[in-house]
């Protein structure tokens, strides 16, 4: 019996129907799923089943110093028992192993944590390793057909990566947690590789801050052909102190007369007239930077870009997509790739077009590597069934970043005109895209054009309109999560697979909010405090070095136990510096805490109104001044609050937004919102009490923002039914025949939402919730709701309480991320 061990149970599912030509049988096994044919069992593990940690003694934060924790040992312990305990049965049953985890460092951990446990059962069974970039059948059976030895340098420099953090994380986490008197789940964390991430964030932020804009002008005039009438605009410009060309007129006066002289003339002579074409280049092929840059381009996160790649992987539609390589592999014929679009629907006019060509040769980038090659599709086209939206749209941005790299030039037209008028210099300039060339299959990129009529030297023109703006300059840009990633890789912090999950880890932990990232108060506390106690922490050029070590691991070229006790000897002496400031850093750390909970002055006792949090776990707004101050304000119950810039113009306070999963609302000014709860009209009577005590039906407004129609006679009648929470709510003179209660119609857009009666809105509701419960979440289909029920996953109240990873291991074609926006509808 072989047994065959990957990272996940979806691609297992994927191995097993290859290797068995689609004739597997599966079983559970402790809850596992367990794919078997001729003599072979496939299992998949659910990413890491082992862990790193501290021994018992050191879990007690108030006993043990965090100092303590540099030294201590560490060791291994299972993290998903079931899976150890299933892949340990199987062992005891198998004569031979193979590992098929992802070819890449934490890969090859997760294969060796596997390696482990086999030999825990069985110290003699032959185990072998199978690499594969894609999971298509060339690749798969090719790789089991020429099985590798294990890695075990590659997996120590991961095992080095889980105890450097691990202990880097712990105590330093531990020391500002205590510091701050933050415990429980709102403990301060730090990392290692996370917190020089937040110091490029941090420092950008203060840019931002100590901008001090200034003021300047730019003119505009309208030029028109005395032929033919064809205007268009013209910039005024002049030569600065160094000769260069300047559009920003930095002195009023200076714009005002020149203004003046521009609007006095009535025309202007053409001077000079260059024509010039350019040349523009496909793009190189993907590695993961410059994906993750791409969908965010079109509205993609990195973390939910990666999850729906790392998805397309192990459906076998596209390759890993983990990778450094710009340069496609010897052994891809793209004239084979092209022919497996041809006559696609969507793509197979585009992949004829380029089939076309005399010669189809593909750019390159600059880097190139021999794990991974870049990020292309396989050849293997999902139906739209197949995928969400999100997906397609992902694989349609790899399919066609493909053809743009196969695609020919594209070529633009270039036309600067200059001209003169009143002894003022003004130019144009256009461009015109002449050859589409990759462009045609790849718009992604902007090719938007700018019209300038050709016109000859000495040609006189009409002077029209001349407008004179006032303008600022502004600070930088805060950094978009891709801009992030690329300066992060740039400057050695983190790599390829961890980039996007360190920034998912800042927002996780508060230190970061909306998008861009915008650096939190605690935030900026945390790296002051770093860059006066123990700057190295927030150091760049530490993370680098270590992560330098980490790959001299695994190039054979440095051992696990020496890189790893220089680190421990590098936190030493960071801990010496931060040992005397404990007070201090945990006096600025609780300011910053309390201002980013800060709203804005009390209107009972003027002390501050912060956000806080139930002993359940739900949010509402409550007084600093407790228990001398009582005053309370809820928010709504579902989400997290995000405390926006923007402040009440009535109340002074600031304006909240809430965040459930992907979904987002701005509640606004949490007394506003109180102020406007109360009865609107009424509809009718109640069902439940109307004819008997006199009930009616009303439309109402709560103090959390939520409007509901409800019994007036509450809290003695319960009945109520939901209204959405945005747009205006019109009550129609349109009635119900059966409940003889007007219909309402919801304004938020340019077409009403016709709700039409409540109570038949609702029994709708409830009808498609008795078919499925699931079905009622958008986003899950009839053959969503099969598979989840195959997993044992049957009603919304077994989803919002089931595991997400979980849920995405058991679930074919189905992300974690994909779950958790679920799990936020229901």
């Amino acid at each position: 019996m072989e047994l065959i061990v990957t990272e996940k149970d979806n691609a297992a599912r994927r191995i097993a129907d290859i290797l068995s030509g689609e004739s597997y049988d599966s079983s559970r096994e402790n809850g596992v799923n367990v794919y078997e044919w001729g003599g072979t069992r496939c299992v998949g593990l659910s990413g890491h089943v082992v862990g790193v940690d501290f021994p018992p003694e050191y879990s007690d934060w108030r006993d043990v110093e965090p100092v303590e924790l540099i030294d201590a040992s560490v060791e291994k312990t299972a993290t998903k028992e079931n899976i150890v305990a299933t892949l340990r049965i199987l062992a005891r049953q198998a004569e031979e192993a193979t590992i098929a985890t992802d070819y890449d460092r934490e890969g090859e951990l997760i294969g060796k944590e596997a390696y482990e446990i086999i030999r825990e059962v069985d110290e003699e069974m032959p185990i072998r390793r199978v690499r594969f970039s894609s999971i298509t059948e060339n690749e798969v059976r090719s790789a089991f057909a020429e099985p590798e030895e294990l890695d075990f340098d590659l997996a120590a420099a991961g095992e080095a990566r889980q105890t450097i953090d691990l202990v880097w994380g712990a105590a330093l986490t531990r020391f500002l947690s205590l510091s701050s008197g933050q415990l429980g789940n709102d403990f301060i964390s730090v990392g290692r590789v996370q917190s020089p991430a937040l110091k490029l964030l941090v420092d950008r932020e203060r840019e931002i801050q100590a901008f001090d804009p200034e003021s300047y002008w730019e003119i505009v005039a309208d030029l028109e052909k005395t032929e033919g009438g064809e205007d268009f605009e013209s910039q005024y410009f002049y030569l600065d102190e160094e000769g260069n060309e300047a559009e920003r007129v930095w002195e009023e006066e200076a714009a005002d007369a020149a203004t003046a002289d521009l609007e006095g003339a009535t025309t202007a002579t053409v001077v000079d007239v260059d024509r010039r074409s350019r040349t523009d280049a496909p793009p190189a092929p993907f590695n993961t930077t410059q994906f993750i840059r791409a969908a965010s381009a079109i509205g993609i996160s990195a973390k939910r870009a990666m999850s729906i790649a790392e998805d397309l992987y192990t459906a076998g539609y596209i390759t890993y997509p983990r990778t450094d390589n710009t340069v496609y592999p010897d052994d891809l014929d793209p004239e084979e790739l092209l022919g497996e679009f041809s006559g696609h629907p969507t793509l197979g006019e585009d992949a004829d077009s380029l089939l076309e060509s005399e010669e189809i040769e593909p750019t390159e980038g600059d880097e190139e590597t021999t794990d991974h090659p870049p990020i292309h599709p396989t050849g293997e086209i999902p139906t739209r069934g197949d995928v969400d939206d999100d997906e397609w749209k992902v694989f349609e941005l790899v399919v066609r970043r493909f053809f743009a790299t196969v695609a020919d030039d594209a070529r633009w037209e270039h036309l600067r005109v200059e001209s003169e008028a009143a002894g003022r210099s003004l130019k144009a300039n256009g461009k015109r895209l002449v050859e589409a060339g990759y462009h045609a299959v790849y718009p992604y990129f902007s090719t938007s054009e700018n019209y300038v009529p050709d016109v000859e030297v000495g040609e006189e023109l009409a002077v029209g309109e001349v407008e004179c703006t006032g303008k600022e300059t502004q600070p930088p840009r805060r950094y978009g999560q891709s801009r992030l990633i690329e300066t992060m890789e740039g400057m050695g912090i983190g790599t390829k697979a961890t980039r996007h999950e360190i920034i998912q880890k800042l927002y996780d932990r508060g230190y970061i909010e909306s998008d861009p990232p915008r650096p939190t108060q605690l935030a900026m506390a945390v790296v002051e405090a770093a860059e006066e106690f123990a700057d190295r922490v927030v150091s760049e050029e530490m993370t680098a070095q270590l992560e330098a070590d980490m790959d001299a691991i695994a190039s054979g070229k440095a051992e696990l136990e020496d890189v790893t006790q220089e680190s421990r000897e590098m936190l030493e002496e960071i801990f010496e510096n931060l040992a005397d400031s404990r007070e201090e850093i945990g006096d600025h750390l609780r300011k910053s805490l309390k201002a980013d909970k800060r709203l804005g002055p009390c209107p009972e006792c003027g002390e501050d109104l912060l956000v806080r949090r139930s002993r359940h776990g739900s949010y509402f707004v409550g007084c600093d001044g407790y228990p001398d101050c009582e005053n309370t304000l809820p928010l709504p119950s579902t989400g997290k609050p995000l405390i926006l810039e923007e402040e009440c113009d009535e109340h002074g306070l600031h304006e909240v937004k809430m965040l459930a999963g992907r979904q987002t609302f701005v509640h606004g000014c949490p007394l506003c919102k109180a102020e406007e709860a109360g009865e609107g009209p009424v509809l009718g009577e109640c069902p439940d009490c109307g004819t008997q005590e006199g009930g009616e039906l009303a439309v109402k407004t709560l103090q959390n923002g939520s409007r509901l129609v409800g019994c007036t006679r509450y809290p003695d009648c319960e009945y109520s039914l939901p209204l959405p929470r945005r747009g205006e709510i019109e009550v129609t003179g349109d009635r119900c025949e059966e409940h003889d209660l007007p219909e309402l119609l919801v304004h938020n857009g340019e077409e009403p939402w016709e709700l039409g009666c409540p109570i038949c809105n609702y029994r709708e509701f409830q009808a498609r919730e008795n078919g499925s419960e699931l079905e009622a979440i958008e986003g899950v289909g009839e053959k969503t709701v099969e598979k989840l029920a195959a997993a044992g996953i049957e009603s919304i109240e077994d989803l919002s309480t089931a595991d997400p990873d979980a849920i995405a291991d058991d679930v074919e074609g189905v992300s974690a991320d994909r779950v958790r926006g679920w799990q936020a509808k229901a």
